[in-house]
């Protein structure tokens, strides 16, 4: 028989996953290829190991790829060897697998690239410890800045800024002040700062003596006065300059602010400019993620090639790893003249880009499938769903749920495993209320944030109290 032109994949699966792996199969829209489904001789898909998988797969000569379940754990590249085509885990949950593949290339399209410098801010350098800076430091780096700005106070000089940025450039940082006290500014730059934030009319004089460049603001911002005057007297002096129109908080100015920066760019076509994005984030009462990537594409469109930012706020105490990210993901879609959507979902952290459900009627089919007494725990449509051996409870309630399991008289409920299903029950309504996918013994997915759990407590759990074992059981959406 002829080979098929279009790909052929040949799904791999156990008992219990059969019929919501067709059904997804079959629920694809104009799926990029042609497919088929062997069911192996055992019940859960997430046991499978490739050897095992190697004594059962029977592939069709017209097969080009093989997807094995995407728990099964080991190396496929004997199993590709063995049968001689391509094998590839598919995801997770199989109600993922139109995802899988329609998700785009963006690794062909150079996906990644950024052209924004993120200069993250120490505020109050003066009143923290020197070990202090250097570790937050480090941690800022980490999460994505290129610049390290040594935030000085208002009023008398601080007489350890020399230090403290030697110590900082040592360390190997990149080094920006910000103050606008030539009496600062100038110990600074002599231990290594490369960068003043910022100069205006008050303190031009001095950075004829500094040797490096400075970030040039209006003495009016309302109406950037005084910007052309002190931008023509550093350049008659080769002075190297970026311009800040200074961005401010709404219900002071943001959308006149996000004008001038727009004036600030026809008036000089080539400049380097900054924006202070913290001016917003640290000062507006919501979660930074989206204020940063907003912020940023605005500054990707206008040229804007550096922004100022800061996690002094707890809401945005991961805004330089917000804007690491956004950084890439507005350069992309400039770049391919493209909303930025399905390509990054690192900074969709409070909600889950799209939830799967199974349904009512395919929970009820697994209550009667499946033979062994361990739960499966599910959220779905407001309500928390427990099953097990023929057994189905639901409740939008996870005290009530457990009332109604307790009245079951089940044989297998400790103290840890009451302790483990509060656990997941807790995370299962937490998915709920905010509109997450749940699925039992993996983390909540916060973007970003998003911390593996730790599964030490399922294997400290034995089979007899009911717990899931660490390497076996997994829900009938998980292939």
């Amino acid at each position: 028989m002829t080979k098929s032109i279009r790909p052929h994949y040949h799904f791999v699966t156990g008992r219990l996953a059969e019929n919501a792996l067709r059904a997804t199969l079959e629920q694809l829209d104009q799926p990029p290829f042609d497919h088929s489904v062997q069911v192996l001789p055992i019940t859960v898909a997430a046991l499978m190991t490739p050897s095992w998988i190697a004594r059962h797969l029977v592939v069709a000569e017209w097969c080009t790829h093989v997807m094995v379940p995407g728990y099964c754990a080991g190396d496929l590249e004997p199993l590709s060897n063995f049968i001689g085509r391509p094998v590839v885990r598919g995801p997770h949950d199989l109600r993922r697998i139109g995802d899988y593949f329609g998700k785009p290339s963006v690794e062909s399209k150079s996906y990644g690239k950024y052209d924004i410098e993120i200069i993250a801010e120490i505020n109050h350098a003066p009143r923290l410890a020197l070990r202090d800076i250097l570790q937050r430091a480090e941690r800022l780096r980490s999460h994505g800045a290129d610049v390290i700005d040594v935030g000085c106070d208002p009023g008398d000089a601080w007489q350890g800024v020399g230090d403290c940025v030697k110590a900082l450039c040592d360390a190997g940082h990149r080094v920006s002040i910000d103050s606008l006290n030539p009496a600062e500014i100038g110990p600074a730059v002599r231990a290594g700062a490369e960068l003043v934030l910022s100069v205006n009319r008050s303190n031009r004089e001095a950075a004829a003596d500094w040797g490096c460049e400075v970030v040039v603001i209006p003495d009016n911002i309302k109406t950037l006065d005084g910007l052309d005057e002190t931008v023509d007297w550093l350049a008659r002096r080769n002075i190297p300059v970026r311009l800040d129109a200074i961005l401010e908080p709404i219900g002071c100015g943001f959308a006149p602010s996000l004008a001038r920066y727009q004036q600030v760019r026809q008036r000089y076509p080539d400049a380097e400019i900054m924006m202070g994005i913290g001016n917003l984030t640290e000062l507006t009462d919501v979660d930074s993620a989206g204020i940063n990537v907003l912020l940023l594409g605005i500054c990707q469109e206008l040229g804007i090639r550096s922004v100022l930012t800061t996690e002094v706020i707890n809401w945005a105490r991961t805004s330089v790893q917000e804007c690491d990210v956004a950084r890439r993901l507005v350069h992309f879609a400039v770049e391919q003249g493209i909303p930025p959507k399905h390509l990054e979902a690192g900074l969709v952290m409070l909600r889950d880009v799209q939830v799967h459900e199974h349904g009512a009627s395919q929970l009820d089919a697994l209550a009667q499938q499946i033979r062994d007494n361990n739960f499966r725990l599910f959220a779905e449509r407001d309500q928390l769903h427990l099953i097990s051996a023929g057994m189905h409870l639901s409740d939008a309630d996870p005290f009530r749920l457990f009332d109604r399991l307790l009245a079951t008289d089940p044989q297998n409920v400790d103290a840890s495993h009451a302790f483990y299903l509060g656990f997941e029950l807790c995370k299962a309504l937490t998915a709920l209320n905010l509109g997450k996918q749940y699925e039992q013994d993996e983390s909540l997915d916060w973007g970003l944030l998003t911390r593996p759990e730790d599964h030490h407590r399922l294997r400290r759990t034995s089979r007899r109290a009911g717990a899931r074992p660490s390497t076996g059981e997994s829900p009938p959406g998980d292939r």
